[in-house]
């Protein structure tokens, strides 16, 4: 009778509950921040659940960005260990996307990676100098002499070469394996209309990311309020901004510290991206780049979109790195000047490729990252009998945002006119108290403004809500008749009508004129009380219903142009 010892007692009891076989090898994340974690994910997702690899999750501690990370990976399901714990067991591979000497007391060959595009920043407190990039210095790499890390992922050869001057014994541990986060995103370029639409950006309207790093050198650091200046610079139906801040600024403040010091931009229609995902679909879907020297801003330059820059953080930059390369190249945003024609010029000059050759001093190896992680980290499987996959890793999409808020502005600030060819042009901005001593044109208002401003510059009001408990009708006539005097009140009627209450008390009804072959336009009853109260400026003296009953009105914003017809109420 064969007799069992009590360990393999234990662990064939433990065995009988399993659903699948017990693991061939075990990993271990090792996350720092939550950029970290997120890029961890990101790369702990090339190894194949079916090879009978098992991963949990560790929070490497010390780090002032922590905040918020256990929740983090809670959330997304990871079997997290306590950092104690995870330095007594064993693991076949360790890996970790930000590199501290700390990490010298897990058993495990470890793994470092960068967590954004290269090493660039310089980063006194964690690297010991002056001179080395963060994640390549001596002090995060080595310990009593010998350098901790079995590998050391850099995204270009010419990291290579800066390593080679700041930590020497490292190098023959460094491997280019390019950029899998990157690579994700140019695979998921084909899904940017799906992006655009998650976030209500459609036809016609440009889309301005705001990229904002951590520090005092960042876009946010230099420039506190460009967000909110610029949502209210920009046209509402030529550019939709949204936000993409560094998940540092979201651990530093917390999600509701963030929240308070941009509500008034949010108010105004800012979209904030959330930190743990969404910033890569934002990116794709974006036009413009308003950024700094962060990663995402150098993400969104190698799409080539329209860059400039708002801070360039040399002062924190390795000089001899890409990242400050792109900050002394790239063109500039000056804060303090007309940010509405610096947008338009920005757009109608960019040349594309431009920066490529910045970028492509970055971001190596392209396409072919998955497949050299993947490679390398099944190396250290080869002792369990686990080899790669004989075909490369395909990128997967990158998700949409889970949650961005999309704001209505509840007054807005119009201007334009007759254009050449017939239209009316129509610019219409939104209103903050703070930034509004007087308007640029007229205001017009809408059912969501609690706080009535300035009532001699408002010429229009707009109800947006359609089931309301007082009918259209009653409602212009109950608009028209509080005191008030307004040139055109305007109630939405579902999607793509409205009715019309112009000035003498006339009522019409507009619709949307559809465009063969094209869905049918929704008819904003703000956009529609601009243009009519534009139309009507124009030339106060001739008779509004007779005019627009027999042209209609032709309604331009930028380069987008919709036609809306009218009808005259029954019996009119």
């Amino acid at each position: 009778m064969l007799l069992l010892s009590r360990s393999a007692r234990r662990r064939a009891a433990s065995e009988r509950w399993n659903t699948w076989p017990a693991p061939k090898a075990r990993v271990l994340g090792v996350a720092r921040t939550l950029t970290s974690a997120t890029r961890l994910l990101d790369v702990l997702s090339l190894l194949r659940p079916e090879d009978g690899i098992e991963i949990s999750y560790t929070v490497n501690p010390g780090s002032v960005f922590s905040a918020g990370l256990d929740q983090y990976l809670a959330d997304v399901g990871a079997r997290v260990l306590p950092w104690r714990e995870a330095t007594r067991q064993r693991f076949d591979l360790a890996v970790a996307c930000a590199v501290n000497t700390s990490m010298r007391r897990l058993r495990a060959p470890l793994l470092v990676l960068p967590h954004g595009a290269g090493y660039n920043r310089l980063v006194q407190e964690s690297t010991g100098d002056t001179v080395s990039p963060a994640g390549l210095s001596p002090q995060e790499l080595m310990h009593r002499g010998k350098v901790v890390p079995a590998a050391i992922g850099v995204s270009h050869e010419e990291q290579l070469e800066r390593l080679g001057r700041v930590c020497p014994p490292a190098v023959p541990r460094a491997l280019v394996v390019g950029d899998w986060c990157f690579d994700r995103i140019r695979a998921s370029l084909p899904l940017r209309d799906v992006y655009r639409e998650h976030l209500g950006v459609g036809a016609g309207r440009r889309l301005v990311v705001l990229h904002s790093t951590w520090s005092e050198h960042s876009l946010l650091g230099r420039n506190p309020d460009l967000p909110l200046r610029l949502v209210t610079a920009l046209p509402v139906d030529e550019f939709a901004t949204a936000a993409v801040l560094h998940p540092n600024v979201w651990a530093r403040y917390g999600p509701l510290g963030v929240s308070r010091r941009l509500a008034d931009a949010v108010d105004a229609g800012l979209m904030l991206i959330p930190p743990q995902e969404g910033w890569r679909a934002a990116t794709i879907a974006g036009d413009v780049v308003i950024g700094d020297h962060g990663s995402t801003s150098f993400y969104g330059a190698a799409l080539d979109r329209a860059t400039l820059l708002a801070a360039t953080g040399l002062d924190e930059l390795d000089p001899a790195s890409p990242a400050a390369a792109f900050g002394r190249q790239a063109p500039r945003l000056a804060p303090g000047e007309d940010l509405y024609r610096q947008l338009r010029d920005a757009i109608e000059e960019h040349t594309p490729g431009r920066l490529a050759p910045i970028v492509d001093r970055q971001l190596g190896a392209p396409g072919q990252a998955g497949q050299i992680l993947q490679r390398r980290m099944y190396e250290f499987f080869a002792q369990r009998g686990l080899r790669p996959p004989s075909e490369p890793p395909l990128p997967r999409p990158v998700p949409p945002p889970r949650s961005v808020r999309r704001a209505a502005p509840a007054t807005f600030d119009v201007t334009g006119g007759p254009a050449p060819d017939g239209a009316v042009e129509v610019r219409r901005r939104p209103v903050v108290r703070e930034l509004h001593g007087r308007a640029r044109g007229f205001y017009v208002v809408t059912d969501r403004e609690t706080h009535r401003l300035w009532p001699g510059s408002t010429e229009v009001v707009a109800r947006t809500v359609v089931d309301a408990e007082l009918s259209a009708v009653d409602w212009v006539h109950g608009q028209a008749a509080g005191g008030e005097l307004y040139n055109v009140l305007v109630a939405a009627l579902g999607r793509d009508r409205c009715l019309v209450r112009l000035h003498g008390g006339r009522l019409l009804e507009a619709s949307s004129v559809r465009p063969w072959g094209s869905p049918v336009p929704d008819l904003d009853p703000v956009l529609l009380g601009a243009a009519v109260n534009l139309w009507w400026l124009a030339d106060p003296t001739r008779e509004p219903v007779a005019g627009l009953l027999g042209g209609g009105l032709r309604i331009r914003t930028g380069a987008t142009v919709r036609e809306v017809a009218f009808t005259a109420a029954p019996g009119v």
